[in-house]
């Protein structure tokens, strides 16, 4: 046991390349051979600790789990099972979390649990505890989980650092949501940001995007750590951060504006996939850099070119539709993306073929209302698709009829051209700032008239924590105010929960600001 054991500490702490080398080495070793036989012989009689460590130390040098060495020591410990003390128990939790499912891994997992439901009041260790946590995994029963959250809890004011960041990956392995575990972990992170391994941040922010745990002070601070050692990390290092921030809808707006100096300093780290990253965090994120933003876009535009020979139809769509979504038109890959869409090289599986309909109609649309071509319409067409309104919208609708005393004072439900949706519509005279009744503009068509379209949104729509629109909800914006609106938008969850006189007073304050009247068009597209 002590010369496996020694082994894997050995080998655990090479490079990937040097593992593999020394492995066929100590595999291919006569005295290695000779121990494995000599572990299968003796695995009955050994003490139960030098059972779990031999097991550990053969699984983790990577011996086949299908061989009859490790399947006898797994049956074995389940025999053993019951003898086993805490620190046993922990090595063996580790063991198993790292291990494939067969019939006696599976039976010794279902024996591991009904132990821990024995005993779990006699676990005091955390780092114990989160071994548990791992191997049990997200198929433990849920009166089991809360039993390990309880336990956890109990000794949180002993949490160390390390212990913090194990944390989030044990909840995530169990797929537990733990706010009396989490907030405390998310503290004790934010206040050793700097000790925290770059692999490290990317695992923190996977177990919350798998938790569906959103936390802004601790995706700022690690945001503010990696943007103040920007110059520290690799350029694929910052981007592995980024698209990890995107999917969880956050925006650290500073790293973003760094980064896109790096991209136009040197763009040639920029190789196809590493592209089609940053197109998507930007567009998804709707970042535009406050600081040469025309040539970050040229930069990408350009490295966009050079990827055209090897890209696929469902990339170049993707890329085209990223760039689109941000105002800009990438011509050279928009005509070949035409000329596909020409020979119907576009429609893949029934799988994909809705979502790049959705893509090509949205390229097709920017074509038309970003073109610097294109000009206002005196008014939009409109069709009222349904008097009746979703149960969502249902209070909205009953603060504008109180607000404005009539329903005939606005639209609800509104179609427009290019596949776009209000859900309200209001028209104001530009000089007076009344709100005018919807049928008389209608019969008379006047340039005074200002279009008003309220538009609410989930607080997906959002980046975390913000009220900046993202990509898809920036894109309607900005068509919706070449169509002659001007656009207000509405995270719909805060507005359900405001007080009816406190959604009054807030619509009132939108209908009626000085921005209602002005239609800014902070967009990419003077850039073509």
């Amino acid at each position: 046991t002590n010369a496996l054991t020694m082994a894997w500490r050995l080998f655990k702490n090479l490079s990937e390349e040097q593992q593999r080398y020394e492995k066929q080495l100590i595999f291919e070793h006569p005295a290695f051979v000779k121990l494995c036989q000599e572990v299968l012989r003796d695995a009955r009689r050994m003490m139960r600790r030098d059972l779990v460590f031999s097991l550990h130390a053969l699984v983790s040098l990577g011996v086949p789990q299908n061989t009859l060495l490790v399947q006898t020591l797994v049956r074995v410990c389940q025999e053993k099972l019951n003898q086993l003390d805490n620190r046993c128990i922990s090595v063996l939790a580790t063991t198993l979390a790292g291990m494939d499912k067969d019939k006696n891994v599976s039976a010794l997992q279902a024996g591991l649990q009904l132990l821990v439901e024995q005993r779990i009041s006699r676990f005091r260790d955390i780092f114990i505890l989160q071994n548990l946590m791992k191997c049990l995994g997200k198929d433990a029963p849920v009166f089991l989980k809360k039993k390990l959250e309880m336990a956890v809890v109990r000794e949180i004011d002993a949490l160390t650092f390390p212990n913090a960041l194990r944390m989030f990956l044990a909840l995530a392995a169990m797929n537990y949501c733990s706010l009396p575990i989490l907030n405390p972990c998310s503290k004790k992170i934010q206040e050793n940001v700097h000790d925290v391994p770059f692999r490290q941040l990317i695992l923190i922010l996977e177990a919350c995007h798998t938790l569906l745990y959103r936390n802004v002070k601790l995706f700022s601070a690690l945001a503010d750590y990696v943007n103040s050692t920007a110059y520290l990390w690799d350029k694929r290092q910052i981007i592995l951060f980024l698209s990890a921030c995107e999917t969880l809808g956050f925006q650290p707006t500073e790293l973003l504006d760094i980064f896109a100096e790096k991209v136009t300093e040197d763009p040639d780290f920029l190789n196809l996939k590493n592209l089609l990253i940053v197109l998507r965090v930007y567009s998804r994120l709707n970042h535009v850099p406050r600081v040469q933003k025309h040539l970050f876009f040229e930069t990408l535009h350009s490295c966009l070119n050079k990827c055209l020979p090897q890209i696929s139809n469902t990339e170049l769509l993707k890329a085209v539709y990223a760039l689109g979504i941000l105002g800009y038109l990438p011509q050279r890959a928009l005509d070949e993306l035409l000329q596909k869409d020409s020979k119907d090289e576009l429609i893949l599986s029934d799988d994909l073929k809705e979502q790049n309909s959705m893509m090509l109609h949205c390229v097709k649309t920017c074509m038309e209302l970003d073109s610097p071509s294109f000009t206002k319409p005196a008014f939009a067409l409109t069709e009222n698709l349904s008097s009746l309104v979703s149960l969502n919208l249902r209070k909205a609708q009953e603060t504008l009829i109180e607000l404005l005393g009539d329903e005939k004072m606005f639209r609800q439900n509104v179609q427009l051209p290019y596949r776009y949706h209000i859900d309200f519509e209001i028209r104001m005279d530009s000089d007076t700032k009344k709100v005018l009744p919807i049928a008389a503009t209608d019969d008379h068509p006047d340039s005074r008239v200002q279009r008003l379209a309220f538009v609410f949104a989930p607080m997906s729509a959002f980046c975390l924590g913000t009220t900046h629109p993202r990509g898809k909800l920036a894109m309607k914006k900005r068509h919706l105010n070449k169509l002659g609106y001007h656009v207000i938008l509405v995270q719909n969850k805060k507005f359900q929960e405001m007080k009816n006189e406190d959604a009054v007073e807030f619509l009132k304050r939108k209908i009626y600001s000085e921005d209602a009247f002005s239609f800014p068009e902070a967009t990419v597209q003077d850039n073509n």
